[in-house]
């Protein structure tokens, strides 16, 4: 049975059968609902009105309007009139993807010296035309002429390719361009025409990260960088952190097809950002470089990633094989070659592989520690000589889930914040000087560490009782303490911070710290010996260095020693792209890295429960802590 759903106020409306929630339905018609469970109906941010019809939701029965139902377990029984409030809509953003206007660290160069050796490349040809003393078939005319400009190819040749090799090589009076598509252990010959009048080839490169996917266009024959776009990842409706959306694609009735269907979609939404900006076309794009955690590399190939969270968590594959964009969908070329960065393990993905050969890891002989704090907490620890990683899940809050008021790092977002002693007074500042909207994973650490040092919470995170202020009060979920008054916020309703926000993020602040510090035990050293810090993603964007030490989240070590990196996901997979070196060395550094699992035999749990407390318990490994009063 089939019925109409039909959702406002954006009127619009699709046909659904009864194995299809409304949130699913809701994705469909390009409305994508906030949600951080899975499906599990506990986190109450797809609530929406059942403005006329019936759905039935799981577990509780059949509901009729007019009623307030959760769209992720809800399910239409009739056609139904759904009205989504503003509260329940993920909405949409650009991300920024060149960094303007940096925080307290200063961006580091990425690694960028390599030969051009794009994924898909283009090589001009000269031949002498046959005579009756030199018979030569056509290919072995061209291919001799191929191993004197590309020495030891051995190209893959295909029908297609014979079928226009001599009306090619003709019209072009024997001089022709030869398209080379890399494919792994081989090389495709994908395209011949005469010489000069081929059009331009672009490649691709994707972070497909949890929370945001960025891409990059870039020109594949002189590596310069054309387009540059970023925005949510659409399977964030379907669950906030990887652990949910395994959940979600492992248990829900075509919840995998659904979760490749959205990462696609994301990634071509941009694609037709890019093409549109460059007045390109689609096919013009020849090769895709993708960097992605190991879950969302799963996800987006449609491969069950249900054994990466069950003991003893192990993925499909760690290297991945090229598959045709065609195969799943992209909006590219579709005989384009789709590359994916190799993982290391479960949770230690093509994103971080990607990201150490831009850091130089590989090739540095300073005992480095290279921190990717996202929804998940990545950090890696070595030299050219060594390098082992860790993972750690550090939840949403970084990246704005998870938190009342809690926002991605855009315009309009809490940075900085301030608190008078007792906390009477607040001041804060925003990215881009807008009226404050909510808080993101950098204003919270900053919060946090402003809520500690004016005594409004104490050591563990909890707020202090008896404090005159009008500030703290009870809310919905316990106490709360007003950031920004609703007079003064962009959307006119208190931004807040209540006691479960706190919790969430004395976890996760815990759970980096504690990552860190097992793995530099695990490897017999201390925390003074690491010589450099190198902090990727958004997060190290807006950081205050000092308050990150300050609440125990970041080692104790001098400030000189700190680097801010940006996007090394996207920047190494642009890299990738475009040079055959730089995918080699992706290809050996996750050969060669040491995976740590912290779920077994290490001092993961004992350093967790040592951490939740601001800076720790303690004291001594944050010295310039205890020296400006912390106790």
């Amino acid at each position: 049975m089939t019925c109409k759903v039909t959702f406002t106020p954006d009127n619009l409306t699709v046909e659904a059968d009864e194995h299809e929630s409304l949130v699913a339905l809701a994705a469909r018609a390009g409305i994508i609902l906030r949600g951080a469970c899975g499906g599990a109906g506990t986190c109450g941010r797809c609530r929406v009105s059942l403005a006329s019809g019936s759905v039935a939701v799981r577990e509780e029965g059949e509901v009729h309007s007019p009623a307030e139902v959760p769209a992720c377990r809800a399910y239409p029984v009739t056609d139904v009139v759904v009205e989504i409030p503003e509260s329940a809509r993920l909405g949409s953003h650009r991300v920024l993807i060149e960094d303007r206007g940096r925080g307290q660290l200063d961006e580091a160069p990425a690694s960028t010296e390599a030969p051009l050796a794009p994924l898909y490349e283009s090589i001009e040809l000269a031949m002498a035309a046959p005579t009756l003393d030199d018979a030569r078939d056509d290919w072995g005319r061209l291919r001799a002429e191929l191993q004197k400009k590309v020495p030891g190819i051995n190209p893959l040749l295909t029908l297609d390719f014979v079928r226009k090799l001599p009306g090619a090589v003709r019209k072009g009076n024997w001089r022709v361009t030869v398209d080379l598509a890399h494919a792994g252990a081989f090389t495709e010959l994908a395209g011949i025409s005469v010489a000069g009048t081929s059009s331009p080839r672009f490649g691709l490169a994707v972070d497909l990260g949890t929370t945001t996917v960025a891409c990059q266009m870039v020109s594949l024959s002189d590596g310069t960088t054309v387009a540059s776009a970023g925005t949510y990842n659409r399977q964030a409706a379907f669950g906030d952190d990887v652990i949910s959306r395994i959940i979600y694609a492992t248990e829900e009735p075509g919840g995998l097809d659904r979760l490749q269907e959205e990462a696609v979609v994301t990634i071509n939404s941009l694609v037709e950002e890019l093409v549109e900006d460059l007045r390109a076309g689609y096919d013009d794009i020849r090769a895709v470089y993708v960097a992605g955690n190991p879950t969302m590399t799963h996800l987006f190939l449609g491969v069950n990633p249900a054994y990466l969270r069950l003991e003893p968590y192990i993925p499909a594959v760690n290297s991945w094989p090229p598959v045709r964009a065609g195969e799943l969908g992209l909006r590219v070329h579709p005989r384009a070659w789709i590359h994916c960065a190799p993982g290391v393990a479960s949770y230690l993905g093509g994103d971080i592989t990607a990201g150490l050969v831009v850091a130089g890891l590989p090739d540095t002989d300073q005992l480095t520690l290279f921190v990717d704090i996202g929804t998940n907490g990545e950090m890696v620890l070595g030299n050219r000589d060594w390098l082992v990683g860790c993972a750690c899940s550090a939840g949403p809050s970084f990246e704005g889930s998870g938190i009342t008021g809690g926002m991605r790092a855009v315009e309009g977002a809490i940075e900085m914040v301030g608190v008078s002693s007792g906390g009477y007074e607040v001041f804060w500042r925003t990215i881009g000087g807008l009226p404050p909207r909510g808080i993101c994973g950098t204003g919270l650490i900053d919060a946090l560490a402003a809520l500690r040092g004016a005594g409004v919470i104490d050591r563990g995170g909890r707020f202090v009782s008896g404090l005159d202020t009008p500030r703290l009060r009870m809310g919905p979920e316990g106490r709360e303490f007003v950031l920004v008054w609703g007079s003064e916020s962009g959307h006119g309703r208190d931004i807040v911070l209540s006691e479960a926000d706190l919790d969430n993020l004395m976890r996760a602040k815990a759970a980096v710290f504690a990552g860190i510090k097992a793995m530099v035990d695990a490897v017999g050293l201390q925390i003074s010996d690491i010589e450099r810090v190198l902090i990727a993603g958004g997060f190290g964007r807006h950081l205050n260095l000092a308050r990150a030490v300050a609440v125990g989240i970041l080692p104790d070590l001098p400030a000189e020693r700190y680097r801010f990196l940006g996007n090394t996901s996207l920047k190494g997979a642009r890299l990738a792209l475009l040079s055959r070196e730089v995918r080699d060395k992706v290809e050996e550094t996750a050969r060669s890295l040491t995976y740590l699992d912290l779920s077994a035999g290490t001092s993961f749990m004992d350093e967790f429960m040592s951490a939740l407390f601001i800076p720790h318990t303690d004291m001594g490994l944050f010295p310039s802590v205890a020296d400006q009063g912390g106790d």
